[in-house]
């Protein structure tokens, strides 16, 4: 028995040594045992009425899976566009506008604001994916693979928001599709045609263009036609109302490069005309207006009409500086500009209306107090250096003031008599200076009348003529008589001139 038993021990110790010898590791009872449930649930799952279904494994799902792995970012050059070679990458842009910022007239130029969309198809970046339709990333991997080099012609200043990072998206579908997008603020220039200022229309536009890639490379076309581009009901501007937004492809050629695709987004503003009607139309009439109440103030009041004239000269100067502070200084004439010269030159003439007029009158009065300093009235044939200016207010009352004198006759051969005419005038105030000057003439030429008279030895004549005299001087307490004498006389006057005068 002893026998048997050794026997089998060497038989096990020898079938261990030449499972070591071949390379082979010896099994744990738990390790078969866990083979065998396993076998024996793929069994199972393989089973027509099993409820197990076995999932091929997502490698997009995969934890220790990279994106340039999957993308299999390495094994392709993407400094090439797709297709290298072959025919033009066709490349879709669709807009949506944000806002439309500022529009300059000094500057003639706008700022909007945009999210701007490309669509494309790279085969490079196809992937397998059952569940997964797309994958998105950030701007990160936009400098890893091939995109299109779009730039805005005419623009003066853009930029891509990075607020809290950078606003650019990258969507990449398994077939190889890409989506672009990125959020811009661009200036851009708009030439305007301002000669119906305030009551122009403008048309601006943005222009999007390949930088490097000909038409022969890259076809870039609106995707949706007009529908491309999408607006905000809300956007609005102060002076403008915008009417319309559409779009537009057209080619661009260089003489050193060649042609290409170049995209329009065209929009029309009309500028509201209510800001212009308060700010400079109304003041501007208004300003015409003041100007012509000068005409109803008397010439005479001076220190009234030069500030007046003055003020408004200077007020239609003002309104016309700020007016062109907020304009280009452009060649041509603007409407605004038509409307606020006229209203100057009906300000100016008004002040030149009231020089001239006030010149011709003083003209006209010093001509006047000539005439009066050199008329005289009829003296009987008598010659004196002065002359008195007559009056053409005599009416019968003043007539019958004066005393009609006589004078016997010479030698009997005719009566002669004398008619003094004393014309009170009633004028009163700022004339009186001048009328008493007037009236010291017609009182030296009466005083010679009456010594005349009693030359001749007609005592009642005299005294007639001298209480004609004394009433004239002594109604009103004022020296504000005419100035105008007649005197009748006969043809005998000459001698009594001759012997008493001569």
């Amino acid at each position: 028995m002893h026998a048997d038993v050794c026997f089998l021990l060497c038989a096990c110790f020898f079938s261990t040594g030449a499972l070591q010898l071949r390379g082979q590791v010896p099994q744990t009872c738990s390790q078969t045992r866990s083979k065998r449930e396993t076998a024996r649930t793929e069994r199972e799952a393989h089973k027509p009425g099993s409820t197990l279904l076995m999932r091929s494994p997502d490698v997009t799902k995969a934890p220790v899976t990279k994106s340039e792995q999957l993308l299999k970012l390495d094994d392709h050059d993407f400094t090439m566009r797709p297709g290298f070679g072959g025919p033009a990458i066709p490349v879709g842009v669709d807009v949506q506008l944000e806002s439309l910022d500022t529009i300059s007239e000094v500057d003639m130029d706008f700022t909007m604001t945009l999210y701007l969309r490309h669509y494309w198809k790279d085969e490079r970046l196809s992937f397998p994916s059952n569940t997964n339709q797309s994958m998105t990333f950030d701007g990160r991997l936009v400098k890893k693979i091939w995109v299109p080099d779009i730039f805005f012609v005419h623009s003066k200043r853009s930029f891509i928001h990075d607020t809290t990072t950078e606003n650019v998206m990258l969507r990449v579908h398994p077939d190889g599709k890409v989506l672009y997008s990125l959020r811009v603020t661009v200036t851009a220039m708009c030439n305007m045609d301002l000669s119906h200022f305030p009551l122009d229309t403008q048309t601006c536009s943005l222009e999007i263009e390949s930088y490097a890639y000909t038409d022969d490379d890259l076809m870039l076309y609106w995707k949706r036609g007009n529908k491309s581009l999408q607006t905000d009901e809300k956007i609005s501007l102060s002076q403008f109302l915008i009417q319309e937004f559409h779009t537009t492809t057209k080619l661009a050629f260089y003489s050193s490069t060649g042609w290409y695709n170049r995209l329009y987004i065209n929009f029309t503003l009309r500028r509201h005309i209510f800001f212009f009607l308060l700010q400079t139309y109304f003041p501007a009439t208004l300003m015409v207006m003041l100007s012509w109440v000068s005409f109803w103030i008397d010439r005479r009041a001076v220190p009234a009409r030069v500030p007046l004239g003055i003020t408004t000269v200077l007020t239609m100067s003002t309104i016309i500086t700020g007016v062109n502070a907020s304009m280009p200084r452009v060649s041509y004439i603007k409407a605004v500009d038509i409307y606020l010269w006229v209203s100057f030159v009906f300000v100016f003439l008004s002040v030149i209306e009231y020089a001239a007029v006030n010149y011709l009158s003083t003209l006209q009065e010093r001509k006047e107090r000539t005439q009066s300093n050199r008329q005289l009235p009829c003296t009987c044939g008598m010659t004196h250096p002065g002359q008195m200016m007559m009056s053409n207010s005599y009416s019968d009352m003043d007539m019958m003031t004066t005393g009609n004198y006589g004078m016997s006759e010479l030698n009997g051969d005719k009566q002669e008599q004398f008619l003094v005419h004393l014309v009170l005038d009633n004028e009163q105030g700022a004339q009186r200076p001048a009328i008493i000057k007037r009236n010291f003439a017609s009182i030296s030429v009466c005083l010679k009348i009456g010594i005349l008279a009693l030359a001749q030895g007609s005592a009642w004549t005299f005294n007639k003529w001298l209480g004609g005299l004394g009433r004239t001087l002594g109604e009103g307490g004022s020296l504000n008589f005419a100035p105008a004498l007649s005197v009748v006389c006969s043809s005998r006057l000459e001698l009594w001139k001759d012997g008493l005068l001569g």
